[in-house]
């Protein structure tokens, strides 16, 4: 994954290897590898701090802050949708910066594959793929934490997904922060597990390597047209101020719909899925297996059906 402090991630869509630029990477390292920021770690964790942190954001004097963001991260802004003032420049038409944490793509910016054997990515973001879930998993995390029942936290449900695919796709402040469906479907169930809001970088989780299981989440049963039972779940993260579901869960989805977003933080949706079924893609396979997260664009092709 990393040298150091350098964590590396192959873009398929460029098809070469970046080295991720980490939004409060000192913040991070002060948090999980200073001991004196361990001692705060119960506060910094803690959902009250989290929420605290991500209502400033919406404030109107953080979307001063958009601009210089903008520019520091290199946000192919042009891609996106403007904010609320409409008049201005992109750039400044966010009227805070959890407006534009939550920007929505263009249309026809991204587009979902079409073919009913191939799962769409539900997130623009750095994904790890597993064939199989066992406690010998130890890419990002130590095994007994990626099990099914620890992430899923009931037993009953689990039992579909023992011994299945899972893949982890891992957002960065940086990133598109909307989640989506990746295939057709309906809702069997949904819930919050609730926990601690531990940053999910993987500078915190060499230094917390219970996070997934720690932290908050929202676990969605899914029931797709073409990959089976699905456990959808999205995980809280530091300074993620809430998990918000943008789609009637009472009704079908298609592929491609959005079904929520984070306000302000990184944060992490995991989907586990029943043996046999569906298949992460080979180069996301491939490149966790060397310990390198794979940047894959929405809608682009994560995994094939095995049915």
């Amino acid at each position: 994954m990393s040298q150091g402090f350098e964590i590396q991630v192959f873009n398929r869509h460029e098809n070469k290897i970046d080295i991720e630029k980490v939004y409060g990477d000192g913040a991070v390292k002060f948090a999980y590898g200073n001991p004196f920021g361990r001692l705060l770690g119960p506060i910094i964790a803690s959902k009250m701090f989290s929420q605290y942190y991500g209502k400033s954001q919406d404030s109107v004097k953080s979307g001063q802050k958009v601009a210089p963001f903008i520019q520091n991260f290199h946000i192919p802004i042009d891609q996106y949708q403007k904010g609320s003032l409409k008049e201005n420049p992109i750039e400044t038409s966010y009227q805070s910066f959890n407006e534009f944490f939550v920007r929505k793509f263009k249309e026809g910016q991204r587009t979902f594959t079409q073919h009913g054997n191939e799962m769409g990515a539900f997130s623009e973001a750095r994904y790890f793929a597993h064939e199989s879930m066992t406690d010998e998993l130890n890419v990002p995390v130590k095994g007994s934490m990626l099990r099914a029942v620890d992430l899923i936290a009931d037993a009953e449900l689990a039992k579909d997904f023992i011994g299945g695919p899972l893949m982890i796709a891992r957002l960065c402040p940086v990133d598109y922060h909307r989640y989506h469906y990746p295939d057709d479907g309906k809702t069997l169930q949904s819930f919050t597990v609730t926990g601690d809001l531990h940053s999910v970088n993987p500078l915190a989780l060499k230094y917390r390597q219970d996070i997934f299981i720690k932290n908050e989440r929202r676990v969605s049963i899914l029931e797709t047209e073409n990959f089976g039972k699905l456990a959808y779940i999205e995980v809280g993260a530091t300074m993620v101020g809430k998990i918000v579901q943008s789609f009637d869960e009472s009704k079908p989805f298609k592929k491609g719909d959005e079904k929520g977003y984070f306000l302000f933080g990184g944060s992490t949706v995991v989907l586990c899925g029943e043996k046999g079924k569906w298949t992460p893609s080979k180069d996301i396979l491939k490149n966790t297996k060397a310990g390198i997260e794979t940047y894959i664009q929405l809608g682009d092709v994560v995994a094939q059906s095995r049915v």
